[in-house]
């Protein structure tokens, strides 16, 4: 069910949540969000920070799609460096 509430900005800018609706999305002090905004809308994005295993896992992933490609264009761990070099315009 909807939870609808009203609730006012202060002199400084700030807008409380009302606490129905914190305690009902479980926010708690400290939550980041995004704020987007257009055409008088204001809306409000928890920004969910990835566990550790989350992370660990996302991290593998793009590992394995950086090696795959990596293969795929046939560089090799000793082309790094002159890679390196060329990118930084050191001549060698």
């Amino acid at each position: 069910m909807e939870c609808v509430e009203i609730t006012s900005m202060s002199s400084r800018g700030q807008i409380v949540i009302p606490q129905r609706i914190r305690e009902k999305l479980g926010f708690t002090e400290g939550e980041k969000f995004i704020v987007l905004g257009e055409n008088g809308t204001i809306i409000l994005k928890k920004i969910e920070k990835p566990s550790k295993e989350e992370l660990i896992k996302q991290l593998d992933a793009l590992a394995e799609k950086t090696r795959k490609k990596v293969e795929a264009l046939g560089i090799k761990e000793s082309d790094v460096p002159k890679m390196v070099h060329k990118l930084r315009g050191v001549k060698e």
